[in-house]
């Protein structure tokens, strides 16, 4: 990386994760599902996810607090202080996490073997491609170059390649016949249950430094 090169860590926010999958994509895409996986906001080091039933994505499956590379479960407590939920519940890792937003080491397969294709414009936003060919599988990656560093990532060593982070992926299975798309959409602002939950652990922090 370029030593000129300075990244810029977002503060708060909160990132959207969306799919829409199309069964028997040759045949045109009107057999379609959304899905809004996750909804992650986060604070400094710390991120709130909210998980989405898949079927009544107004109901919300599960809570997490997520810190580093552990995790609590909220049970969807939106009064939990999150100090002393830390002590009293055995934390776990976010690579073993099965709902909600994924969380992998795991380097991006057949890496190596991308084709650069031509830059592109989606939704007023410029982008950066690459795509991955192989015989089960045809996938493209959208990449928004930018030095501002979201708290969750897609692939992080491709964001480090490409000064940028993955915002959109859209892959083909051969063999099935269903085409899926993954989006990640940043915004500015908390859910309102998030909200709830930071606005609350700092009103009872700050009454026990008083």
């Amino acid at each position: 990386m370029n030593s000129c090169h300075k990244e810029i860590k977002a503060e708060k926010g909160g990132i959207d994760l969306i799919s829409n999958v199309y069964f028997d994509a040759s045949k045109g895409l009107n057999k379609m599902q959304n899905f809004h996986i996750s909804r992650l906001n986060y604070q400094n080091d710390s991120i709130i996810e909210l998980v989405p039933d898949l079927e009544f994505p107004e109901m919300t499956k599960a809570t997490y607090f997520i810190k580093d590379s552990i995790f609590y479960d909220l049970n969807n407590n939106t009064s939990f202080v999150l100090s002393e939920l830390q002590k009293i519940q055995k934390p776990t890792s976010v690579y073993t996490k099965t709902l909600g937003a994924v969380f992998t080491k795991k380097p991006l397969l057949n890496y190596r073997n991308r084709r650069k294709l031509s830059d592109t414009i989606l939704f007023k936003k410029n982008y950066k491609r690459f795509e991955i060919n192989s015989p089960w599988n045809y996938t493209r990656y959208y990449i928004y170059p930018t030095d501002t560093i979201l708290l969750y990532s897609l692939y992080k060593e491709v964001g480090k390649d490409y000064h940028g982070r993955i915002e959109r992926i859209d892959s083909y299975d051969k063999k099935k016949d269903i085409f899926v798309t993954l989006q990640l959409i940043p915004r500015k602002n908390w859910d309102d249950t998030a909200k709830e939950i930071f606005e609350f652990n700092h009103f009872v922090k700050n009454r026990k430094s008083e």
